[in-house]
């Protein structure tokens, strides 16, 4: 029996799969069963740390979160003492980016606690995913307010315009409900089953921004709801350990920052991505593809799960004209399902748009603008073009990326066609990484398809924590709103990142708990997988 209580799933080859183990390998057979399996070593002192760590972010983000000018919060006393006195904003700044460093501390310990992932780590992953997103859910906004531009949207459906064609400056007062002036003009890349339920948000809050704010939340929330069900089966699925890929996904704290706290809508994308998986994989393809073709309507991204859909529904070992016809097949219901969502509100198939379209520019931290910069200043110091040049790199890679899920859709059969959701996770991985664009949370997109099939207790999981601490800085830093009108003699971004950068230094250097995690067996810990716990 699982942990769950009910019987470990089937692989595709109709077999059980391997018993888990802690480093993200299945046991070996001779392995397995054994027993004087250690208790869970105190969890409880990791959860109840990052249940302190959320709190100080709930606290901090009343001073410098995203609070819309229309919101009644505003004319509060306090609110206006944390958010206009010099004192009041310097303490929230310090409790956000502090808290948030103490969420990422408390991760990495929670996994550390449950090294070998014994009996009842997956009840207490699940008890950290809801004390740390307690406090999230309350949270004024924070790393984002991408939240307020779900609101103009759903105000924009309410007065019988669309989405795709119209950006919400046409409304009325649009800045009072704080969306960022960015999305003014801006047309909507969301599906059109994201735009129903914007507009349900708006039909019951009446655009109230705090109630919109919530229920947008509540939304994210379910789709967190969905990983923390169906990662562990899909992990048990391929032999590993439920626990653990549920810890390394949803227990991240930039997983519950973005989909909880920033009420990202990416939250419910993921959700419904996850779960449309499981059930192809487990034999209900047609529920599947349902699910995913809700996914899309969220974000149309997940359009690129759709081959790998198509595959698990072939099944193992499928013939190649078996795979072409349920290719197909996946491709009429989903696509005859988002044209016909089109229709209430004359939405039109917006949603392709909303792909074909994507947003101009590129960030300084994605591997694709990083590396068209430094080859726009070296081609401009050679008198050429640079900026043509870069422009055309970034391109090269944006199509790269697509074409190798084009080859994970070919590759890996025989032998290896068991590993279709590893080629999904892998697909998936390669367009957002190769994607002139990289925001946070885009991470969060591909994680758990991986997390499912193995990260391994090397370099693997080493590049989680980085990328992970990466951003949770860079949120914390970035994110911070001070109204325009206040004048403060500091810069409320250099005081996050001296206390993020300095939290840093203590967990890397100090910290006798985790100050090995990145330095522990030197180079050859990188890239060798650490020894599997001695069985008694």
């Amino acid at each position: 029996m699982s942990e769950s209580g009910s019987p470990p799933e089937l692989t595709a080859h109709g077999s059980t799969p391997a018993t888990p183990r802690a480093d993200g390998e299945p046991l070996p057979a001779e392995a397995r069963s054994v027993p004087g399996t250690p208790r869970v070593p105190r969890p409880l002192i990791a959860i109840v740390q990052g249940l302190i760590g959320s709190l100080m972010m709930f606290v901090g983000s009343i001073g410098i979160g995203w609070i819309a000018l229309g919101s009644p919060m505003v004319r509060n006393p306090l609110v206006i003492a944390m958010r206009t006195e010099g004192w009041g904003i310097v303490i929230s700044t310090v409790l956000l980016t502090f808290g948030a460093m103490l969420l990422m501390r408390s991760w990495v310990r929670l996994g550390q606690r449950l090294t070998g992932w014994p009996k009842g780590s997956l009840r207490a992953v699940v008890i950290a995913v809801l004390a740390w997103s307690l406090p999230l859910l309350l949270a004024v906004p924070i790393f984002s307010r991408d939240v307020y531009a779900y609101i103009g949207q759903g105000r924009l459906m309410e007065a019988g315009e669309n989405p795709y064609t119209t950006g919400i400056s046409t409304l009325d007062n649009w800045f009072m409900l704080g969306a960022d002036p960015a999305w003014a003009e801006s047309r909507t890349p969301y599906g059109p089953v994201f735009l129903w339920l914007a507009h349900l948000v708006v039909e019951v809050t009446g655009a109230q921004p705090d109630l919109s704010v919530l229920l947008f939340r509540l939304l994210s929330c379910a789709g967190v709801a969905l990983c923390v069900l169906y990662v562990p089966k899909l992990a048990a699925m391929h032999g590993f350990d439920g626990a653990r890929a549920l810890w390394l996904t949803v227990a991240n704290p930039l997983f519950l920052i973005s989909f909880v706290a920033s009420a990202h809508n990416d939250g419910l994308m993921v959700g419904l991505a996850v779960a449309g998986t499981y059930f192809a994989a487990t034999g209900r393809p047609i529920r599947g593809i349902l699910l995913v073709t809700a996914s899309i309507g969220i974000k149309p991204i997940t359009i690129l799960l759709l081959p790998f859909i198509g595959l698990l529904w072939a099944g193992t070992n499928a013939s190649w004209p078996r795979k072409f016809a349920t290719w197909a097949g996946t491709a009429i219901l989903s696509f005859g399902l988002l044209l016909l969502s089109g229709i209430p509100y004359d939405l039109g198939p917006g949603w392709i748009l909303a792909i074909l379209d994507p947003t101009p520019g590129f960030t300084g931290y994605s591997p694709s603008g990083f590396l068209s910069m430094q080859v726009n200043r070296i081609a401009d110091a050679l008198g050429l073009p640079g900026g043509d040049i870069a422009a055309a790199l970034r391109n090269t890679l944006k199509y790269l990326g697509i074409g190798i899920v084009v080859l994970l859709m070919f590759w890996g059969e025989g032998r290896r066609s068991h590993r279709v959701v590893r080629r999904m996770g892998l697909a998936f991985a390669a367009v957002v990484m190769l994607s002139p664009i990289i925001q946070p949370w885009y991470i969060l997109w591909f994680l758990p398809f991986l997390a499912v099939t193995g990260i391994k207790d090397n370099w693997q999981v080493r590049v989680l924590y980085v990328v992970t601490g990466f951003f949770v800085i860079f949120g914390a830093q970035d994110q911070l709103s001070v109204w325009p009108y206040i004048e403060v003699s500091f810069n409320v971004s250099t005081i996050a990142y001296v206390v993020a950068l300095a939290f840093t230094g203590y967990l890397m250097f100090l910290d006798p708990h985790t100050k090995h995690v990145l330095i522990e067996g030197g180079p050859r810990g990188w890239f060798e997988r650490r020894r599997r716990r001695r069985v008694r």
